[in-house]
């Protein structure tokens, strides 16, 4: 069971299922909703369970993003069309057991960094 939740506590997630997809994305919506790199995984819609109130943002026609309101932690991302949802690994509550696989969206990365670790990179 893997459980996380944002900075001050008011939301709170878990589910038991395997996490897919262990990316860090580069994009620019990630890195300027984040601060920096965004980690994530995602898991079926219906094996995440979330508590407390999610605020959520259309940031394009595709996805939504969401985020706690009191402390500002970025949370999730859900594409409209998609019955997964990609959860923020820097949130989960102690060791996560995953291994990142990938860098996706590396042709917007920032220019103040270098992806140096041999994973798999994507322009999107």
């Amino acid at each position: 069971m893997l459980k996380g939740s944002c900075l001050c506590g008011n939301i709170q997630f878990e589910t038991s299922a395997k996490p897919k997809g262990n990316s860090m994305c580069h994009c620019g919506q990630c890195r300027k909703q984040s601060g920096g790199i965004w980690s994530s995984a995602y898991v079926p819609e219906r094996d995440l369970t979330i508590t407390g109130d999610v605020t959520w943002y259309a940031a394009s026609p595709t996805a939504k993003r969401g985020f706690c309101a009191s402390c500002g932690s970025f949370l999730f991302w859900k594409a409209h069309d998609d019955d997964t949802i990609s959860f923020s690994l820097g949130a989960i509550d102690g060791p996560t057991g995953l291994t990142l696989e990938k860098h996706i969206y590396v042709a917007d990365k920032g220019d103040y960094y270098d992806i140096t670790d041999g994973l798999p990179q994507s322009a999107q």
